[in-house]
């Protein structure tokens, strides 16, 4: 099979990895399936087996297929999760250094829109997951591991709605950015200093979604989420802008600020 030349030159494995995609789409291939092998996409692309190797995987790297080896092995057709996709486009935004007013800009409307759109989705298991979310982040976290598994879990709490979501688009904005800020809290420590009164208010946000959700009431839904974002946005700021000021201080200046 012929493979069409475009505009811009790119090496044959990549034009065969896009055909592929395209081929697996258009064939409805599912989860389990098997690609032919070497020896069969050798002659429908009529290159070399390197060649097939470096296309599959590309594929592989990109989460649609795993190789194995072997006899019965070959290209199988894998599910395809959030995480290839996720991880390439956070580690492109780690160099524009994005910082935590730039993802709520966006993080205001999307989580606004998954809280409404998952209010008929919601079922028993979900709630109990959302209840049980809440009395984790209730537990004591006095050290520096147990604060960062605090911020994680605050965010989950979000992710948990964005899987009810049906969008996938929607759901896919939503926890991309959750994993973003779940980046910004490691990366730049952002759960230290603690901060009682933002877990407090956390928590006391969470509560209250989860009792209109269970009433089913929309205009609370979304009310209370933009509060909520708004909430966060603003402690989110304080933190960064208290952490810089860390970072400006200089040794002289510590130095001189010791007792002699």
């Amino acid at each position: 099979m012929s493979i069409p030349r475009t505009t811009k030159r790119q090496k044959l494995a990549d034009l065969i990895c896009e055909d592929i995609k395209h081929w697996i789409v258009m064939d409805n291939l599912a989860p389990g399936d098997r690609l032919p092998n070497e020896k069969a996409l050798m002659e429908r692309y009529e290159c070399a087996k390197g060649t097939i190797r470096e296309a599959l995987r590309v594929l592989e790297v990109e989460g649609l297929v795993k190789l194995k080896t072997g006899p019965g092995g070959g290209a199988i057709i894998q599910e395809v999760t959030i995480e290839p996709a996720s991880n390439a486009l956070r580690n492109f935004l780690h160099f524009q250094n994005i910082d935590g007013s730039q993802v709520y800009q966006l993080r205001r409307m999307v989580e606004v829109e998954i809280a409404d759109s998952v209010i008929d989705e919601l079922d028993d298991t979900a709630m109990n997951r959302l209840r049980e979310n809440i009395e984790q982040c209730q537990h004591p976290h006095n050290d520096e591991l147990s604060q960062r598994q605090h911020r994680i879990l605050e965010l989950e709490f979000h992710n948990v709605l964005a899987e009810y979501c049906r969008n996938p688009l929607l759901r896919f904005i939503s926890q991309f950015l959750n994993d973003l800020l779940r980046d910004l809290v490691v990366i730049k420590k952002a759960y230290k200093p603690d901060r009682h009164v933002f877990d407090e208010a956390n928590i006391r946000y969470h509560i209250a979604l989860l009792d209109a959700f269970e009433h089913k009431d929309r205009r609370r839904v979304r009310e209370l989420m933009h509060e909520h974002m708004c909430d966060a946005e603003h402690h989110m700021s304080a933190l960064e802008g208290e952490m810089a000021k860390q970072f400006l201080v200089s040794p002289d200046s510590l130095k001189e600020s010791e007792p002699h």
